[in-house]
């Protein structure tokens, strides 16, 4: 098979990595890539958001399979123009890409399907938005309707903080169009962890589970990010809580999704609060996380690009996913100022001494080649994964890792995995 990923970061250099192992691959690039990805696919100098000449290319080169990382791209229709073109895409049509794409198409779908997720209203009125946060009270959640980068959603200790929230997304654009209309939501309680699922418009299989660490700071302290590592899988979530989660969430929203005639096929990760009363809906999200992609490649036994392909043919009741018993965890090495403005073009070393610890292997994300040097270009730079006979050893191997980098001016949390540990 002729395969293109789509994206730049850990997350697409997790996927070239994984597909590169399948002996049913024949040829491998990724558009635009990474220094990372350069190592196990051809790299292709077009933006992610490119969606003509993405499709042109795939066309062009005769591609088999095209498999997009991030979100933008399928909230924007790239898998409806590559059908159109006749290129088979593993994610969802843009209509179905909604379930990220807008958080009241994600609670309007729950209540259809009764799926259990926290009590919600949407608002497109600031004034009655804030009214209404003075009426619950906090802790409260406010969340910008669309897609803003991990920047959307602000989880309240006070009123005021929801207030600001409102006032930042709805009166001063500072997430643009995302943030004009907003919902907010009852706070749930209990432990998060990300479940993913394999789709194929009809049937769901389980793809893996991880935990991830949003904010900057050890103990999670600081601002939300993209992600400050991940391991998988999540002790928290047991083997009947994981059949829970399909029976109850992920299956019946894709019975709903095919009965409204939009049915999903892709990645579907459930971003859930493991609370009293259950597994609970935090959001959907159309791809796999990342980091959480990293420490569930790691992972993998199974033939990834194999599995992608049943989804796409829509063939997952005769497949099944197997994994390793050791588990996995990866650290975010990010640059100094993230994820404010980071520092760019500072020189990075050791990446080949780092890799070369036993069970690890360095992602990169934010990098780039300059003047014959790897230098980071973003505020995630690289994710430092290892794997372990337990989760201990798997820390200890992943920050042995990082201790072999010379990159002053890069940091990373020291407490990755700490729920568990």
């Amino acid at each position: 098979m002729r395969v293109l990923v789509i994206g730049s970061g850990g997350r697409e250099h997790a996927l070239c990595w994984a597909i590169s192992a399948s002996p049913a691959l024949t040829k491998l690039w990724c558009a635009p890539g990474n220094p990372g990805t350069a190592e196990v696919a051809e790299t292709v100098a077009i933006g992610v958001m490119d969606i003509h000449d993405l499709v042109t290319f795939a066309v062009a080169q005769r591609v088999d399979l095209v498999v997009p990382g991030p979100e933008g791209p399928l909230v924007a229709g790239i898998s409806d123009a590559m059908g159109n073109a006749g290129i088979a895409c593993c994610g969802p049509s843009a209509v179905a890409a909604q379930l990220e794409g807008s958080k009241t198409f994600t609670k309007e779908l729950c209540d259809a399907a009764g799926l259990p997720t926290a009590a919600w209203e949407r608002f497109e009125d600031a004034a009655a938005a804030r009214a209404f946060v003075r009426r619950r009270g906090a802790p409260i959640v406010v969340k910008a309707d669309g897609l803003a980068a991990g920047k959307g959603v602000v989880v309240a200790e006070t009123v005021a903080e929801a207030e600001a929230a409102i006032a930042a997304f709805m009166e001063r654009g500072s997430l643009g169009e995302a943030g004009r209309a907003c919902v907010i939501e009852e706070c749930l309680v209990g432990e998060e962890v990300s479940v993913f699922a394999l789709c194929d418009g009809t049937d769901a299989i389980p793809l893996g589970a991880a935990q991830d660490h949003k904010r900057v700071g050890d103990g999670d302290t600081g601002p939300n990010t993209g992600g400050m590592g991940a391991y998988s899988p999540p002790p928290a979530l047991t083997k009947a809580l994981e059949e829970e989660t399909m029976a109850r969430i992920i299956r019946p929203a894709l019975a709903e999704m095919a009965r409204r005639g939009t049915p999903f096929r892709g990645i579907l990760f459930a971003g859930l609060m493991l609370t009293d009363d259950g597994p609970k809906l935090i959001e959907f999200n159309v791809r796999f996380g990342d980091p959480e992609c990293q420490v569930l490649m790691l992972r993998l036994r199974s033939d990834l690009l194999l599995a992608l392909q049943a989804a796409v043919s829509g063939e997952l009741s005769h497949f099944a996913i197997r994994w390793s018993a050791e588990p996995a965890i990866g650290v975010v090495m990010a640059a100094q100022g993230y994820p404010g403005v980071a520092v760019k073009h500072t020189r990075i070393g050791g990446v080949e001494a780092a890799a070369a610890v036993p069970g690890a292997m360095v992602f990169h994300a934010g990098t780039e080649v300059l003047d014959g040097h790897l230098v980071s270009s973003g505020g995630r730079v690289l994710t430092v994964c290892a794997k372990g006979s337990d989760l201990a050893a798997a820390r200890a191997a992943a920050y042995a890792a990082v201790g072999r980098l010379d990159w002053p001016e890069g940091f990373c949390r020291s407490d990755i995995g700490w729920r568990a540990l």
